[in-house]
């Protein structure tokens, strides 16, 4: 920093404000140190910076599934709101397990965070509210009573509500629900399908699947083998929805003339031509935005009570479902 300084003729504290983005710095004196920095192939050391200053600028993020794209789209939200404020992201993910889980926020609480982002954990509450006690903590896509941990969510309930409502008004009687198992947003989702379901005068038929493209394929090949197959499946995400497709379509079957198929999340993957899901939507960069202003808002403006964020998700109609065809009298 003080081989940037003398190159560029001005202080070690002007290159300092410079390289936290401040906007005391004059937009002349400013380039001048960003191109002293660049000759002399200088980066600040963002750890060491923070230990200097006793200011953490890193926010830390552990991410549920990396292969899901509802993630990277709430992280993309994450990004940009802790930009806007000053902040650089630490990202890993726990594989969707406990124990990994476990090492990776570990990982990332080592690295003194001013707050930390867990999307859809699978850890149990008591390794949540240790962590908090370090420092602040969200969580997206799961819910909690710690009063010293904040949360972000959408609606599961009313969002797969949308979705029975949508397909019972195409006609659709027997209608399955692939329930995501014990991924931390299935419970409400399944509770909102039966709530719908019973509402209807229908019975619900819950197969038991997971949140993966290899789980959907798994479960329309059992139902296949049953021989007992619905008009119409509601999938526990897009990813879940995509795999249940191409299990369909290999045996046949088309989607929807045979069997609507409606997602979750409105992931970028439903919204590409050859796909054309019908999904609920949830904001996926507004749940990330929410997140870190969760975050600064306990750590700057020492917030002691939770904040309980939930959004309102919303249906968006493609060319997966449609009205049954007029011989299926499906089971369940």
């Amino acid at each position: 920093m003080e081989d940037v300084a003398e190159r560029a003729g001005v202080s070690r504290a002007l290159v300092s404000l410079v390289m936290r983005n401040s906007p005391k710095v004059s937009e002349q004196r400013r380039a001048a140190v960003l191109r002293a920095a660049e000759e002399l192939g200088y980066a600040p050391h963002v750890m060491a910076r923070s230990l200097a200053s006793r200011t953490a600028t890193v926010l830390g993020v552990m991410v549920s599934d990396l292969r899901n794209a509802f993630f990277a789209e709430v992280v993309e939200g994450l990004d940009g709101a802790a930009q806007a404020a000053g902040f650089d992201l630490i990202l890993n993910t726990g594989g969707r397990s406990p124990s990994r889980e476990r090492a990776a926020l570990r990982s990332l609480l080592s690295f003194r965070p001013a707050g930390i982002v867990l999307l859809s954990p699978v850890l149990p509450a008591a390794a949540i509210e240790a962590a908090a006690e370090q420092c602040p903590v969200v969580l997206v896509s799961r819910s909690s009573r710690l009063a010293t941990v904040d949360t972000v969510n959408d609606d599961g309930e009313a969002g797969a509500a949308l979705a029975v409502d949508h397909l019972v008004g195409l006609g659709h009687r027997h209608i399955a629900h692939l329930d995501g198992g014990g991924a931390a947003t299935s419970a409400a989702r399944r509770k909102g399908y039966r709530a719908a379901m019973n509402r209807h005068g229908l019975r619900p038929w819950v197969v038991r699947s997971e949140h993966t493209d290899t789980a959907g394929e798994k479960a329309v090949q059992e139902l296949l083998s049953t021989r007992a197959l619905p008009t119409a499946l509601l999938a526990g995400n897009d990813f879940n929805a995509v795999g249940a497709i191409s299990a369909l379509e290999e045996a046949g079957l088309r989607v929807p003339a045979d069997v609507s198929v409606v997602g979750y999340d409105n992931t970028s993957l439903a919204a590409l031509k050859h796909v054309s899901l019908t999904t609920v939507d949830q904001p996926r960069t507004e749940m990330g935005r929410l997140a870190v202003e969760a975050l600064l808002e306990r750590v700057r403006g020492g917030r002691r009570d939770p904040v309980r964020h939930l959004l309102h998700p919303s249906l968006v109609v493609r060319a997966t479902t449609g009205s049954p065809r007029p011989d299926a009298h499906g089971e369940g």
